[in-house]
């Protein structure tokens, strides 16, 4: 069975222990980290790469909503519920704003939020026709369209895409930058979703005509 790895961020110990205690029920979850702000979040995600982040809306530091943004535009992959105490439909809007696939009230029964959860997770999370309405308002202006470049990776992004595009396997690459495989495979989705290219053929010549790697699949720029 895949488990779904999970950060879990929010700045009150006790409300750290209730989440993790939550997502304990449904071994289909495992919780990778526990963080209490959104630095210490974006940090997390670029080492490990968890596949979903539950995240507090409001925190000493940075904020929840900031943090997302962040999180969302270097990795688009990554899905991120947020969670509070408020149900401030502004708070939910903005979210969705930021990149945030959901939204969790603290307050609501343990079977709620793992249902929700694995919907979130399996792609499938209800939306009410009501809220449906308010962010088809919201979001009814065109947002340009973003330009994806080999600049937009991060340099650990750079490094794995070399080493794939070298010929590599994602467990050697692994080997190779001292990471989990699993963080690899994330790196690559992030990276082909950054790129908007589909496959390693594509990812290579990608990185050939970019100099990142020399013909040879070696080499090229650094």
């Amino acid at each position: 069975m895949n488990r779904c790895r999970v950060l879990v961020v929010d700045d009150h110990k006790h409300a750290q222990e209730a989440i993790c205690d939550i997502l304990s029920l449904d071994p289909s979850f495992e919780v990778v980290g526990v963080v209490s702000g959104g630095a210490e979040a974006i940090a997390f995600t670029e080492q490990w790469m968890p596949d979903l982040i539950l995240m507090d809306i409001r925190m000493n530091g940075m904020g929840g909503l900031e943090a997302t943004g962040r999180i969302k535009m270097a990795y688009p992959y990554v899905k991120i519920v947020m969670i509070t105490v408020s149900d401030d439909i502004a708070y939910l809007l903005e979210a969705l704003k930021q990149g945030a696939q959901g939204y969790l009230l603290k307050n609501l029964a343990p079977s709620t939020w793992i249902e929700y959860l694995q919907a979130i997770v399996s792609e499938e999370a209800p939306l009410s026709r009501e809220l449906a309405f308010q962010i088809l308002k919201e979001f009814s202006a065109p947002a340009a369209e973003p330009e994806q470049s080999g600049d937009t990776l991060t340099a650990r992004e750079l490094d794995i895409l070399r080493q794939v595009a070298s010929g590599l396997t994602n467990r050697e690459a692994a080997e190779n930058l001292g990471i989990s495989e699993h963080t690899v495979k994330n790196h690559l989705k992030n990276i082909s979703q950054k790129l908007q290219l589909q496959n390693r053929v594509q990812l290579t010549r990608y990185a050939m005509e970019k100099g990142w790697i020399g013909r040879d699949g070696f080499g090229g720029e650094r």
